[in-house]
């Protein structure tokens, strides 16, 4: 149990980093630039930068301050969800080939948003219960 949260851990620290500097680089970057590279209106593409900051802090900070953990898998969650629209997006603008890392990316996001969610571990009986 302990090698599995040590290797969790290790997958948010690197996720949030690489998160950290894609979605600084969409705001420090101008959005002439950006546009060039992608056919994403330059709004969107800060918008995406925010959430990404955002989803990096939401993946590391819950569990270092031991306040509403939970958030770490909504964050995990949302940061999947920008990588399934990085997955669609990117074989059009670079071709299928880039679609390799968003797609492993937002793989490593969705286990994350799994492992840390305790409804998924226990399957979906609290929707039956719910209903």
């Amino acid at each position: 149990m302990k090698t599995k949260t040590y290797v969790l851990w290790t997958i948010q620290v690197v996720l949030a980093l690489l998160f950290l500097f894609a979605g600084a680089m969409k705001l420090a970057l101008p959005i002439e630039t950006m546009t060039k590279q992608m056919p994403v209106p330059g709004l969107f593409l800060r918008f995406i930068g925010v959430a990404e900051v955002m989803g990096a802090a939401g993946l590391i900070l819950p569990g270092l301050l031991r306040v509403r953990q939970h958030l770490m898998a909504w964050a995990a969650a949302g940061l999947a969800t920008i990588m399934a629209g990085a997955v669609v997006v990117s074989p059009l603008t670079v071709g299928a080939g880039g679609a390799v890392m968003p797609l492993i990316v937002g793989l490593l996001s969705a286990y994350v948003a799994w492992a840390r969610n305790a409804s998924a571990r226990r399957g979906l009986r609290f929707v039956i219960t719910a209903a």
